[in-house]
């Protein structure tokens, strides 16, 4: 059974340029919550535990998202707005996450290899 989750997040994003030049496009909100955080969601209900996401240059937004953050946890507890990372808590607790980091960037294939 599959239990691993590759997600390719190393490209510049140029076709959503200028919006990508500071910001990786995985991590573009989409309602409420990054892009990314809707395709981790569906790893985990398809039953996998382990989530891979290929990286490169300027990423680093992506590892922070799906990390404890205990300043921040620490600054809302006990606050109304204590809830609100509810749902990443559970991403975070549901899963394992590896992150390689694609040195070249040479096309969806390559990061798929690395």
């Amino acid at each position: 059974m599959i239990k691993k989750c590759l997600f390719p997040a190393a490209g510049y994003g140029t076709r959503f340029l200028p919006a990508t030049k500071s910001m990786p496009k995985e991590m573009m909100p989409v309602v409420n919550k990054p892009l990314i955080e809707y395709g981790v969601e569906e790893a985990i209900e398809a039953g996998m535990d382990g989530m891979c996401i290929v990286t490169g240059r300027g990423k680093h937004s992506l590892m922070d998202h799906f990390d404890k953050n205990y300043e921040l946890e620490h600054q809302i507890s006990g606050t109304s707005k204590e809830a609100l990372l509810d749902d990443i808590r559970s991403l975070i607790d549901s899963a394992s996450y590896t992150y390689i980091r694609q040195r070249e960037m040479k096309g969806l294939g390559h990061a798929i290899l690395t």
